[in-house]
């Protein structure tokens, strides 16, 4: 077996995340799949000391800050996030760097026989690809005898294939309205969800949250017997400067106060790195060894893709996952405060089990030119329905077949002081960053 039969093989099982609309019950999403897959490869999942986080915005960055500074910490640390952006093999990372491909091949091959048991039998009916790849991760972070493993959820929390470990630290960043149609239409109902990772005795970080959901939260952990620690109450963190490379911001807490700076932009950057210095705050308080001087370093060197990043400069390209009504609000400020132009082209490409009126509403509040697009997922909304949404509000775009189309024709007609924004899926966003890294420089473009 080679890499791309590895991933075909990986791929060749029910993907619910090309697949809108299926009910989130234990039906479709049940853990006893995970235990049984978990239980011949030795439990891996339990061999690290565990930070597991869900919510609807922020969760891939504040993972990959609070693994940044493990590592940083001297701790070797697995990270587990989705979706990806070009490969398979970004979801799995130790100490930053990706699985490779033969350690991958190699853990698909251990999970191959065990998998077509667990289906043969199929107790709790068929494996999908998610529960796969989660196992497959649990397995090379064990594997790898890392000390700790970062966990993002996938879907909701209750039901996800991730919560089968048990977690020294749970994280709920900001919830907001997404995946209606599976987790609940109402913020209350997703948050219960959500919050369905809390375990008994753990450490609970919340983000600061809608007055539902913050009380939804606040039930589960005193049923659950969980200490909570509120960011914007018990943490806080205040703004000092930023420009086009950083953000230099101050979070003080019980125990200590930070100046501290990422290379992320947006404000809602700022929340989660407060999110990530509350839970490190919390694994030293139980013995973890991680200075003041760890978080700052660590901080300082976080990585994440897809997300205010900045593709070239003249024009201005910027490239966004902002998928629902509340990011995109988050994306305009951020757009606002952050960046100088002349004009504003937007591309944008989303899903159609997304908000798609929501995230229009808030994306007209920004003078620009519009350019609607479809990634080549499954699940991308087609032209003609992104379109009527902007028409309901007496709009008119234009609309390109793809992603590589659309950056092409906005590349040629932008000038240097321009601002080109690529927004409203990941899927459109990786094109873009696939688009770019294959055919800029352009002349007269500098990137």
């Amino acid at each position: 077996m080679d890499y791309k039969q590895a991933e075909d093989y990986i791929l060749s099982f029910t993907d619910y995340e090309k697949i809108s609309g299926i009910l989130y019950t234990s039906a479709n999403y049940d853990l006893g799949r995970m235990d049984e897959l978990l239980e011949p490869l030795g439990n891996p999942h339990l061999s690290a000391r565990t930070v597991h986080i869900a919510g609807t915005k922020g969760k891939g960055s504040t993972a990959a800050m609070i693994a940044q500074v493990l590592t940083t910490s001297g701790y070797r640390t697995g990270l587990y996030t989705s979706p990806h952006l070009h490969t398979l093999r970004e979801r799995i990372r130790i100490d930053g760097e990706l699985i490779s491909e033969v350690d991958f091949v190699s853990l698909v091959e251990i999970l191959q026989p065990i998998v077509a048991e667990v289906n043969n039998k199929a107790s709790y009916g068929q494996l999908t690809t998610f529960e796969i790849l989660t196992a497959l991760a649990f397995a090379y972070f064990a594997w790898e005898k890392t000390d700790f493993q970062v966990l993002e959820v996938g879907l909701g929390g209750r039901l996800d294939a991730t919560n089968v470990v048990k977690p020294e630290v749970c994280v709920i960043t900001s919830i907001s309205l997404d995946h209606t149609e599976v987790l609940g239409d109402t913020i209350a109902k997703i948050a219960m969800e959500k919050a369905g990772i809390i375990k008994e005795g753990c450490l609970v970080v919340s983000a600061p949250q809608p007055a539902e959901a913050k009380e939804v939260i606040k039930q589960v952990c005193r049923e659950k017997g969980a200490r909570l620690i509120q960011v914007g109450e018990d943490i806080t963190w205040h703004k000092a400067n930023s420009d086009l490379s950083h953000q230099s911001f101050r979070v003080n807490s019980k125990a200590n106060s930070y100046y501290l700076t990422i290379p992320l932009l947006g404000d809602h950057q700022l929340e989660n790195a407060a999110n990530a210095v509350a839970v490190l705050e919390a694994l030293a308080s139980s013995g973890a060894k991680i200075s003041a001087e760890d978080i700052k370093r660590g901080l300082e060197w976080v990585t994440w893709a897809g997300r205010l990043q900045i593709l070239s400069h003249q024009p201005l390209l910027v490239v966004d996952g902002a998928h629902n009504a509340y990011s995109m609000k988050k994306l305009i400020e951020a757009v606002r405060h952050h960046f100088d132009y002349d004009r504003c082209f937007v591309i944008f490409g989303t899903s159609c089990d997304k908000d798609i009126s929501g995230m229009v509403s808030e994306l007209i509040s920004l003078p620009c030119h519009i350019l609607v697009t479809r990634s080549a997922h499954p699940r991308a909304a087609s032209l003609s329905v992104v379109t009527q949404e902007f028409a309901n509000h007496d709009i008119r775009v234009d609309v390109a077949e793809n992603t590589a189309i659309a950056l092409s024709r906005l590349l040629t007609l932008a000038g240097p002081e321009d601002l080109i924004l690529v927004t409203g899926s990941l899927f459109v966003v990786a094109e873009a960053i696939d688009y770019v890294t294959k055919y800029l420089p352009l002349p007269g473009k500098k990137v």
